[in-house]
């Protein structure tokens, strides 16, 4: 298992992180799996055992069944180092204040977690998605809070947008309060849009990416192909939304370049996809989860995989997007001036354009 710094921070973390969402089964997280005690505990010793030192979890995640778990198998032992990280901003309750990002809200959830978990202290603690109606400085100001009271080491965001997360950041160094490490991001083949933004954020500002749903929900593990029923016992045959498809014959191709990959290598789609997040630029960790061994063994698998360039070529271009404004405009009467942050975006198309 290899271990990289979390952005712009001394701590370490497994290029595998272990998801949780399979944990508990209760509300809507039904849909993804229903893992009691004992089977979490299985898996959580599995993902333990090949070396990942970073298990993720949130608040809402079987409504603080999933960190009740985590508490139950790690009760504060923290055995081999590990990690662990959590989220708010989802409601926790009914009342007006039981959501967001305020002061109020984000102190009492953190302390609700760390009561489930049955730990002292949260490793990171991340904001789960943008909050329009809350200052950021107060949120800023609360986790710094957080931070200096010992109840959480290092903070991070998740679902942001490009303009948020430097809003945030801008705060943070006016204020001179805690910065964000890292964020969490959807970052797929099939779904590449954080290459607008939030890769060249990341590199730039020395964030940490962690990616959430690194196969698409499933979509990328070779067990859904063309012209064909989803299978039972997958989030799409229980009517699973996320990520939304957009253009499906496009999905195809990229899962057809997946399948040939892999076997031609006598491997998964599922690790080739996971190893080819792995090479790409900003990219710390990718979060696996799974409902049976066998798939976490499979996804764990990934870390040790290394892709050729030619695989890389292959899969880069069928997946490639279209260039966005501005950057179509920057590649073509900017390319003299652009940073690395601005080529980890622009550079393919540079290329293209050339051998056009």
């Amino acid at each position: 298992m290899e271990y990289r710094l979390l952005g712009r921070s001394g701590l370490k973390v497994s290029t595998i992180t272990m998801g949780t969402m399979t944990f508990g089964g209760v509300g809507w997280a039904r849909t993804v799996g229903d893992l009691g005690v004992a089977d979490a505990r299985r898996m959580v010793d599995l993902c333990l055992d090949h070396g990942v030192n970073l298990i993720d979890t949130a608040d809402a995640y079987s409504a603080g069944v999933c960190e009740e778990i985590i508490g139950e198998i790690l009760g504060g032992t923290r055995k081999n180092g590990v990690l662990i990280a959590t989220k708010a901003r989802f409601p926790m309750g009914e009342g007006p204040n039981d959501c967001g990002l305020s002061r109020h809200h984000l102190i009492a959830a953190c302390e609700a977690s760390l009561k489930r978990m049955k730990t002292d202290v949260i490793d990171l603690y991340q904001v789960h998605e943008w909050d329009g109606q809350t200052p950021v400085e107060e949120t800023m100001e609360a986790l710094d809070t957080l931070v200096r009271h010992g109840k959480v080491r290092y903070i991070g965001c998740s679902n942001f947008s490009g303009w948020h997360i430097m809003k945030a950041l801008g705060v943070s160094e006016r204020n001179r309060t805690q910065r964000f490490v890292s964020q969490q991001i959807h970052y797929t083949l099939e779904s590449r849009d954080a290459e607008n933004e939030l890769v060249p954020i990341s590199l730039d500002q020395g964030l940490g990416i962690l990616v959430w749903s690194p196969l698409a929900g499933g979509l990328l593990s070779g067990k859904h192909r063309r012209n064909q029923a989803a299978p039972e016992g997958t989030r799409q045959f229980a009517g699973w939304t996320e990520p939304p498809i957009r253009d499906e014959n496009r999905l195809w191709d990229i899962v057809d370049t997946l399948v040939a990959v892999a076997e031609a290598r006598g491997v998964s789609a599922a690790q080739v996809a996971l190893a080819w997040l792995l090479g790409r630029k900003g990219v710390t960790s990718v979060i696996v989860g799974g409902r049976t061994e066998a798939q976490f063994r499979d996804n764990l698998a990934a870390a040790d995989l290394k892709l050729s360039e030619e695989e890389r070529r292959r899969l880069d271009q069928v997946s490639q997007p279209w260039l966005q404004y501005p950057y179509w405009h920057q590649r073509n009467t900017a390319s003299d001036r652009l940073g690395d942050a601005d080529l980890s975006l622009i550079a393919p198309y540079l290329n293209a354009a050339a051998k056009g």
